[in-house]
């Protein structure tokens, strides 16, 4: 089992920036792919950002490509999201998951299906 804890979101003007935290429990933390997701108001669930367990490898959603940099420290057990120019539209709850397994395929980044562990989520409201 891993527990997943977020933290750092607030609320902050648009062209901020913010740094989003993800602490998780266990031993193996270099053993998960680690994701941000977000969820707005009467929207679906949408793909931020994802790293692989070394950390070697990268996945950005669309609409935060080149604002939103994902990084981990796997001795502190800790995911990390920086979000800077931060748009109104990036207003949501954003979620911290952690999967079982090393895959080369981007599907297992960007997809909330593979993740088996979710955070509780952190609110971050983007005002204009």
């Amino acid at each position: 089992q891993v527990q997943l804890v977020e933290s750092g979101g607030a609320l902050v003007q648009a062209g901020g920036f913010l740094r989003l935290s993800c602490a998780a429990s266990g031993r193996t933390f270099s053993n998960y792919r680690m994701g941000w997701f977000r969820q707005a108001p009467g929207k679906e669930r949408e793909f931020v950002a994802a790293i692989s367990g070394s950390g070697g490898r990268s996945y950005y959603g669309d609409s935060v490509k080149g604002r939103f940099t994902i990084s981990r420290g796997n001795a502190k057990n800790t995911v990390y999201l920086q979000m800077n120019s931060l748009k109104p539209e990036d207003t949501a709850i954003y979620y911290c998951a952690a999967g079982t397994g090393s895959y080369s395929e981007g599907y297992y980044y960007t997809r909330a299906a593979p993740y088996d562990y979710w955070g509780q989520g952190t609110q971050v409201t983007v005002s204009s």
